[in-house]
């Protein structure tokens, strides 16, 4: 079917390209813009007892139900001077007056002014609205607030609705990356720029089609960053694969219509199957049960399959169009694209537009400049594609199997001791200390730690109902018990209009994100308030933080085994072969658990953290494990089946082990570390950011990727197989029969030898 998908797309290429596929990208694109996205995170659980309670919550009072935040007030005199309280007051009174806006005042609750009269704060509560929602709110407050700091008084704004973050141009680093890499390596500007379009004209439709899903699905803001890291990294490997193995038929002597054929039979297969890989591993994530990473994951599926359609469409209708003219580069080709490179990088990082068009002007200059010195209209030589003997990888490869316990040993060893760290991981959610010094977040984080302690910026709400309620007597002694539970720094009974329902706001000693607030939550739920028999639940963000984490702490071994069978089950199918798919899978959980051992020194533990500007050590991401999981298991997968197809399909046509393997490296080493470099580089643009999460989530990201190219792929596959010689390939007659056939190896050709005359 492959086959002949492939000769439609050859045969019709500008039907292919001109009618269907720029036409799709533009009315798809057309389309997103009319609707709009509606993204919106929601990371609530119905079960949990932090939404329980916030039910009963936004019951009695909307606002009380949604996001808290805190305006932080400094002065260099005093609070209570006359004229800073009415400024304090006017200001309060402003933001009172927005919509859907609760606001308390420090001077009629008690502990909301420091001992030393320097700063105050304000409780602001909101109802739950969409990140554009509190954004256009947080922009309200500030201007309601803005005569206030005009006189002097200095405001701090913390929570939720006042959150940015500043996301790191991963895309466009990413595509610079791409761009150097595989000119580099392999030394064609036309054969980088096929991949490098299909990522981006994937990645266009694939991000219009997530924004209109976004109506009907519930997907948070991260949606569109996961489905641009997502969908170039695959896009642009994808591509390579086939490109290569185009190049490789062209150098048999194949005609351009026989070599597209066979990539697309051969190396298509593999994208096919590796494609459908990564998305197992994203249906994996909806047995989460949460929306917000079901929406994730739909993102992400809805990625991987644009490109896996673009890749086998667009990309031999291209491939058709280039034709021979694949090898043809001259140099000043090279001059012009590195000029472009290099000025794309320095605009991105300085944020000066002005150096890029300079670099486009140069590279313009290079291309008038072959009209004028014809040495550099000479086309760069490129070495022979299929000379696989004679490279650094297949003598690699040799070494390798030469001394295969040592290297399956010493591999082996390297990634279980980066793992060791994994065993000590805690999940939760940083807080705003690790923000950057200069966000608003950070400031009236540091503000409410001088003047009363970093617990006052993760307050606990305790929601009081039944009869505690009415008996003032009674809710009074559960206030005493509450103020002399371990771990709490002060709590207070807020106003509330209601006559069913009581709040009290509870300030822990510690900071959100520390284990010790983590602790009190249980305690006060397992311990305390059981033993006062007050009909009580504990809520607000770091309660739900705490639910949040707990539940994806019981939840992730039940996604790791879902992935581990489902990929087990299909690379058995693929590669007939019991010990091929269970080395695949064991090897696969080596690299994510050294990038899991890696994100814990780094972010748990603090081991060289200030390298990467991570302002303090703190808990794991919740939800990053479960993703990285996920993707990192997914890309494993696709270099897994993009190697062993080759290393069967030598098998098949040779019966020997050996040199199967070392051929199969060989061919395909070089694809490899180029896709996994541009993948490292995509995701290590990430930890150039200024948010925490994505520095977590990009370092781990970079760590697997990096080493499951190099370790596993170089070292550990070539090692062990090796080690089990035929036995890789076994599979008993009775499990034969059962697994559907599934051929991905396809049908490799060679051009005809010439009848003698």
């Amino acid at each position: 079917m492959l086959s002949s998908l492939a000769r439609f797309c050859v045969r019709h290429k500008r039907i292919v390209v001109f009618v269907i596929w720029i036409p799709l990208a533009i009315a798809m694109v057309l389309a997103s813009s009319a609707i709009g996205p509606d993204f919106h995170t929601e990371m609530s659980m119905p079960s949990s007892e932090a939404s329980q309670a916030e039910s009963v919550l936004a019951r009695a009072n909307p606002n009380q139900g949604g996001q808290s935040s805190q305006l932080v007030f400094r002065t260099t005199s005093s609070i209570d001077e006359p004229q800073v309280r009415k400024t304090i007051s006017e200001a309060i009174a402003a933001v009172d007056a927005i919509k859907d806006v609760d606001i308390t005042s420090p001077f009629v609750l008690k502990n909301q002014i420091s001992k030393d009269q320097k700063i105050a704060f304000s409780e602001v509560n909101v109802p739950r609205k969409n990140q554009e929602e509190y954004k256009a709110l947080s922009t309200q407050i500030k201007t309601a607030t803005a005569p206030a700091r005009a006189a002097g008084i200095e405001i701090g704004y913390g929570g939720a609705i006042f959150e940015e973050v500043q996301l790191p141009e991963s895309e466009a680093l990413g595509v610079l990356a791409a761009i150097l890499i595989l000119v580099l390596a392999f030394g064609s500007v036309i054969a980088m720029g096929l991949p490098i379009s299909i990522a981006l004209i994937g990645l266009i439709i694939a991000t219009s089609i997530v924004g209109i899903l976004s109506h009907f699905i519930s997907m948070p803001d991260a949606v569109t960053s996961m489905v641009g890291m997502i969908g170039l990294g695959v896009g642009i490997d994808y591509a390579l694969f086939i490109v290569t193995r185009f190049r490789e038929g062209l150098h048999d002597g194949l005609s351009v219509e026989e070599a597209i054929v066979e990539a697309i039979d051969t190396s298509g297969r593999a994208v096919v199957f590796a494609g459908i890989t990564v998305i197992v591993a994203a249906v994996g994530l909806l047995t989460i049960g949460l929306s917000f990473v079901t929406g994730l994951a739909v993102g992400m599926g809805t990625a991987v399959a644009v490109m896996i359609v673009a890749s086998i469409t667009l990309l031999p209708a291209l491939l058709a169009m280039v034709g021979e003219r694949i090898d043809t580069t001259s140099r000043a080709a090279v001059i012009s694209l590195t000029a472009f490179v290099l000025s794309g990088f320095i605009a991105v990082f300085t944020k000066n537009f002005l150096v890029l068009a300079i670099g486009v002007g140069l590279a313009f200059a290079s291309q008038l400049t072959r009209f004028i010195i014809p040495t550099l209209r000479v086309a760069i030589p490129h070495r022979a594609q299929n000379d696989h003997q004679n490279t650094i990888w297949w003598r690699w490869s040799r070494i390798v199997q030469h001394k295969p316990w040592i290297s399956f040993v010493a591999s082996s060893l390297f990634l279980v001791i980066l793992s060791v760290p994994m065993l000590s991981i805690r999940l939760g959610f940083g807080d705003a200390g690790n923000a950057p010094k200069t966000a608003d977040v950070r400031k009236a984080y540091d503000m409410l730690s001088e003047g009363f302690g970093p617990g006052f910026s993760g307050p606990l709400y305790i929601v009081v109902t039944g009869d505690t309620v009415k008996e003032s007597a009674k809710l009074k002694s559960f206030l005493t018990v509450i103020n002399k539970t371990p771990g709490i720094a002060y709590a207070g009974v807020a106003p509330l209009d209601s006559d069913s329902v009581a709040l009290l706001v509870a300030y822990p000693t510690s900071a959100p994100q520390d284990e010790a607030t983590s602790d009190l939550v249980h305690a006060l739920r397992d311990t305390v308030i059981p033993s006062t028999g007050v009909a009580a639940q504990v809520t607000g963000f770091t309660a739900s933080s705490v639910d949040f984490s707990d539940y994806l702490a019981k939840r992730l071994p039940f996604l790791i085994g879902i992935v581990l069978l489902l990929s087990f089950l299909l690379l058995m199918a693929v590669f007939r072969s019991v010990l091929v798919p269970i080395k695949a899978v064991l090897m696969n959980l080596l690299s994510v658990g050294a990038a899991y051992g890696v994100i814990v020194a780094v972010f748990q533990w603090g081991w060289g953290a200030e390298l990467i500007g991570v302002g303090k050590p703190g808990p794991i991401e919740a939800w990053a494990p479960m993703f990285l999981f996920a993707i990192v298991f997914g890309l494993s997968m696709d270099y897994e089946v993009f190697l062993l197809s080759r290393i069967k399909e030598e098998f098949n046509r040779t019966g020997d082990n050996t040199s199967a393997v070392a051929d199969g490296v060989a061919a395909t080493a070089r694809v490899i570390t180029a896709a996994a470099l541009i993948m490292v580089c995509v995701f290590g643009a990430f930890v150039l950011g200024n948010d925490r999460q994505l520095k977590l989530f990009g370092l781990g990201m970079a760590v697997a990727v990096f080493f499951d190219a190099t370790i596993v792929r170089m070292v550990l596959v070539p090692a062990t197989m090796e080690l089990l010689g035929a036995r890789n390939w076994w599979m008993p007659a009775w499990l034969d029969r059962l697994l559907p056939k599934i051929n991905v190896e396809g049908t490799h050709h060679t051009k005809p030898a010439p009848i003698p005359s």
